[in-house]
């Protein structure tokens, strides 16, 4: 626990904290709007989550070299995640797209 400080931990725990409330949020939304594509843009978000527990992880154990799969782990998370991510915007984008030309909007 000697790589981090205080602060930064703070930072780190706080981060993961709120984006699961942010990906609780999403799909909240979705079924407030009736849209289930938004339960896509959550679970879009969920790589990115796994990524960041991946780091805390790896930061708990001080860095240690025998964790270093872990680094690779979180950087094929953050891209799965961003990809992902960028899709489920795309299918939102579409369905507002086609819901619009249907004449509500």
């Amino acid at each position: 626990m000697h790589a981090l400080s205080l602060p930064t931990w703070w930072i780190h725990i706080t981060s993961v904290l709120e984006w699961l409330v942010a990906m609780a949020a999403v799909q909240q939304l979705g079924q407030r709007r009736g849209e289930p594509a938004w339960n896509w843009l959550a679970l879009a978000m969920l790589p990115a989550l796994v990524s960041a527990m991946c780091a805390c992880t790896w930061h708990l154990y001080d860095n240690s070299a025998m964790l270093n799969g872990l680094v690779v782990l979180q950087a094929a998370l953050t891209t799965l995640g961003n990809l992902a991510l960028a899709l489920a915007a795309l299918l939102l984008l579409r369905r507002q797209r086609s819901a619009g030309a249907g004449g509500d909007g």
